[in-house]
Formats: C-alpha cells, structure tokens, sequence
C-alpha cells in the first residue's frame, strides 16, 4: 500500500462497504488493500458469460474470498446479449447489479478499482473526443449511482505498484485478454501512451495533476449548476424562460441543459457534448424534439422538458407552478 491510499481510505474505516473483484490485478489487490487496512468488505462478482475463462474466474474469486473469510456474492447475466454496443451494456448490467444488491443490503458504499493508467487513459480518450471540462476531469474519486456512492481509491495509484505487489506476495490473479484487443480505443492509447513521455516530454505524473485541477474546476462549475438547476427543477419536469440557458456564457447553458437531461431521464450520464450543442442551437426557436429520454419543448420564450412520453402543455405547467407557489405562501403565513 501506499500513503496516498491509506490516507484516502482512512475514513471508510467505520463502516462495511462492498468492492468490485473481477479477477484482474487491479481488483484483486484493491481487496487485500482494504482487507489490510481493517475494513469490513463484501467482495462483488459479475460473471458476464462473454468469454471462455469466466467461469474460471469466477471459482477463483468464490475460492480467494472463502480462503480469507470474506463474504461475497456472484451475479451471472444471462440471457440475450445486444449484438452492438456489447462493451457499455456489460458497464451498466455490471454497475446494476453491484448497486442493486447494496440498495437491497444496507451497503452505501461500493469500491472500484480504477486505477491511475485507467484515469489518464479516461482522459486522452476524451480529449480525443473533444470533450468539456466534464470529461477532461475524467473520474471522480468520489461519486454516486443508484443512490450508492461509488468510491475510487487507486486513482493516484499505477498498474505496475498494483502488478508488483501481487508478484511479491505472490497474490494469483487474471489477465483479461480484451486488454490486448488493438481494435478498441482505449487499448490503442494504452500500447502508444508511451510516446508522449519519450516524444514530448509529458510525463504520467504531469497529465494525473492535469487532471487534477480540472477536476476541482469541474466541482466548482458542478456546485454553480446544481444551485441554478434547483431553482427550475419541479419534480420529474422543468420549466424556464429561454434566458435561462442563453443569457449566460455558453458552456454554462450546456452544463445546465445536460444536467436537467440527465436527472429527468434517469440517465447516469449526460448526453455527449455534440448532442448537447445541437440540443442548445435548436431551442434558439420553437421547436419539440427528444434526447436522453426527454421530451424538450420551447415555446415562445418559455421551454419545458418532461419525461420522454409526459405531456408538454406548457400552459398547464405554468398553471401548476401558479399552484404551487400559492399554497408555499400559505403555508408561510
């Protein structure tokens, strides 16, 4: 372990949590990492059923948490897998079952063994993709989903201290060979990475505190957003005059059309920032289109967004609202 771990771990200490275990060496040392710094954890297994050593795997993990008495519980997805988008479908079947089973278990907490390559490999990815602040920051230490807040120890930690570690107290774990697989983005960044240090001088090192002082940027733009959101935010709609989104800079119009987006359609994330500028360009004008499992309607100078399916009568939210603020003052009084 290193001290920056066992700084950032330290107040989880007082209560149990659950930790994602693939199999793979970041996983498998993040468990002995928490089970050696005393605290309570329930190790969580995803067989996807995708490749031919999962069911290896998983014996390996049932086997490695039986021996140091830890509780555990393995999920299998069966059934029908998507033909496109198979990698993300994976992603949010695994996070819902790891959530949903620490909803259905009192557990608040669930660790995840991201780790410092993944976090600037998160971040050339996304540059690559000309992304925002957002996706500059790339993962946050800290976050939530489903009600569960999702907790990243290793993010300042590198694969080869997790790698070393293992080999040295000879800890066995998986190789997953879709890390050699060339044909996805992130594998292509990881084999060429390199080259920014040994071309341009731009170390690892460098690129994490990049990546560091977005991220306290993007949480000051996030607790600005969040208080500007609540004030149009009614339930599971919203309503608000269009100089709400177009009488400020920008990149806080789009940060404040995506937030509304992802929290009226349930979405875990935002839409991409190219769906969000055309989403912006459209409701200059009247118009009533859909994105991100909402409805999103301007008209005149007002624009509403519902739930993909809700009614849009602009009219009758107004009405509501009118509602509303009269039994506040009521109840004031």
């Amino acid at each position: 372990m290193n001290e920056k771990f066992t700084d950032f771990i330290r107040p989880f200490t007082t209560h149990p949590v659950a930790v994602a275990v693939s199999g793979g060496v970041d996983s498998v040392c993040l468990l002995h990492w928490l089970v050696k710094s005393g605290i309570t954890v329930t190790a969580l297994h995803v067989n996807h059923h995708l490749r031919d050593a999962a069911d290896i795997e998983e014996k390996y993990i049932a086997d490695l948490c039986t021996r140091m008495n830890i509780p555990y519980k393995i999920f299998h997805w069966v059934g029908d897998k998507p033909t496109t988008g198979l990698e993300a479908a994976a992603r949010n079947m695994r996070y819902k079952f790891m959530t949903d089973w620490c909803n259905e278990n009192g557990i608040d907490t669930l660790m995840i063994a991201h780790q410092a390559d993944d976090q600037i490999e998160t971040f050339l990815m996304n540059l690559s993709r000309g992304s925002g602040i957002n996706g500059l920051a790339a993962m946050s230490q800290t976050s939530y989903r489903d009600g569960i807040k999702i907790v990243r120890p290793l993010l300042t930690t590198f694969r080869s201290e997790l790698i070393e570690y293992c080999d040295k107290n000879n800890i066995k774990y998986f190789h997953d060979e879709m890390n050699d697989d060339d044909n996805y983005t992130r594998v292509k960044i990881r084999q060429n990475r390199h080259l920014l240090s040994d071309k341009l001088g731009i170390s690892d090192g460098r690129i994490l505190l990049a990546i560091e002082n977005l991220a306290r940027a993007r949480d000051v733009l996030d607790a600005d957003i969040s208080a500007r959101v609540s004030s149009v935010m009614y339930d599971d709609w919203a309503l608000f005059p269009a100089s709400f989104l177009f009488d400020v800079p920008p990149h806080i119009g789009l940060k404040c059309l995506g937030t509304i987006i992802r929290s009226i359609g349930g979405n875990n994330y935002q839409p991409r920032l190219n769906s969000l500028t055309i989403a912006l360009s459209n409701l200059t004008s009247d118009c009533q289109f859909t994105l991100g499992h909402c409805t999103l309607r301007r008209l005149h100078d007002q624009i509403l967004i519902v739930p993909e399916g809700a009614k849009t009568s602009i009219r009758k939210k107004n009405e509501k609202i009118k509602r509303l603020k009269k039994r506040t003052q009521h109840n004031n009084t």
